[in-house]
């Protein structure tokens, strides 16, 4: 065996923003990577009675966990991937010339512009971009 050689050109300006998971007990997940692993709450959406919809918790200054409820409709476990390209058009065009179904982005509750790509495993990656006033990048910008 030989050592693999890494990605040889230089991706295309993507990064790695967030996980999201959904969490069979919120309120546990929550102690759980706060309390027992440490990371800061960055900000929490939640709806109209108050209850939570999804958190962000802040690993570094640009990396984020997801925290989502599991419902009916979202199984416990992975829920998406947030890719962060340098410019979300280009990088939704690209994908649509290269044969990928890609829809226009969407404003997230987050103030976040977001899309959907998904891989041939099934896993949803986000594609997104931050609107001014978005949580997660005055998350980023607040990081100390």
């Amino acid at each position: 065996m030989q050592p693999s050689q890494a990605q040889q050109s230089k991706s295309t300006g993507l990064r790695l923003n967030h996980v999201g998971i959904y969490a069979k007990d919120y309120d546990e997940s929550m102690r759980f990577y706060t309390q027992t692993m440490g990371l800061k709450e960055a900000f929490t959406i939640k709806d109209a009675a108050g209850k939570p919809t999804l958190s962000y918790l802040q690993i570094t200054k640009d990396t984020f966990l997801e925290i989502a409820p599991a419902t009916g409709d979202r199984a416990v476990g992975l829920s998406h991937v947030g890719i962060w390209p340098e410019n979300l058009a280009a990088t939704v065009a690209l994908l649509r010339q290269r044969g990928v179904k890609v829809d226009d982005p969407r404003t997230g509750a987050t103030l976040t512009s977001i899309t959907n790509v998904t891989d041939p495993n099934g896993i949803r990656l986000e594609l997104l971009d931050f609107l001014p006033g978005s949580a997660p990048k005055k998350a980023m910008d607040d990081w100390k």
